[in-house]
């Protein structure tokens, strides 16, 4: 009986602590949410670009010349319009897998969208990859890539998955052209989710964040003004609402076509 009286207690001990502390485990859940997709989706893919090249030369999300170096370099994408999302789904990272046993192997490759394929292959409703010679090319098995290009366009799988910039916080650039009445900022570096869903500006000497609008790609702007640096940046991500917010990061004497990197980022 002593036995089955403690049990009883301990459950109502638990139950206890559960419902003293359930109003903190949503707030946990909301600021660390899985954007791993488990599950493997069906879609084609094409390439583009030079055999063993690195694909897109800038390309409709904006990133310029960071498509061609590391960390970048090689594995950025072109999408169909329904990943594309107008823009929004700019900076989302997918692992993308082929599915011909005789020439494949089993391993993914990751990719970042930079860049959008309208028409052809990449139809609206259509799920398509166009991909950098050099990220088709690696999902064959060694000594067949070459055989795989020239299948031209095959069959893959796809899911999401976290973005990674090992040792690189977010930045934004200023894009050309902007001035203290039209600010246009350009995200890069954003690990885990990448994309943005939307975006806040708020000046050195005011508690108001004003709302950026959405351009095109990974690139948002704000007309008002005479606006007045140093600006924070607040940005929530499209897929899961996630919020970052850095805290001055863009100077007081801030110009055109230069980058500032933040001290953070998602991960």
């Amino acid at each position: 009986m002593a036995a089955d009286f403690s049990s009883v207690h301990l459950l109502h001990l638990f139950v206890l602590i559960i419902s003293t502390f359930s109003g903190f485990f949503p707030r946990l859940v909301e600021s660390h949410p899985a954007i791993v997709d488990l599950q493997w989706h069906p879609a084609t893919a094409t390439w583009y670009g030079s055999p063993d090249g690195d694909g897109s030369d800038g390309g409709a999300c904006g990133y310029g010349t960071l498509v061609d170096v590391q960390p970048m370099r090689a594995r950025v994408g072109a999408v169909s319009p329904v990943l594309f999302k107008g823009g929004e789904g700019c900076g989302a990272c997918y692992k993308v897998r082929c599915m011909d046993p005789s020439l494949c192997s089993r391993r993914a490759v990751t990719v970042i969208v930079t860049d959008e394929c309208p028409g052809g292959y990449c139809a609206f409703g259509r799920t398509h990859f166009d991909l950098s010679g050099a990220a088709f090319g690696r999902m064959a098995v060694a000594g067949n890539g070459g055989r795989l290009r020239d299948r031209g366009e095959i069959s893959v799988v796809y899911r999401r998955t976290p973005c990674k910039y090992r040792g690189k916080n977010i930045a934004f650039h200023v894009n050309e052209g902007s001035t203290n009445f039209w600010l246009s900022l350009l995200v890069e570096y954003e690990d885990d989710e990448g994309d943005i869903g939307s975006m806040h500006i708020q000046q050195s000497n005011s508690v108001e964040w004003l709302e950026m609008k959405h351009v095109w790609g990974a690139t948002w702007c704000i007309t008002a003004g005479p606006l007045t640096g140093p600006f924070s940046v607040k940005i929530t991500t499209l897929s899961t609402q996630r919020t970052l917010t850095a805290r001055d990061v863009i100077p007081r004497n801030w110009s055109p076509k230069a980058t500032y990197t933040s001290r953070l980022n998602f991960t």
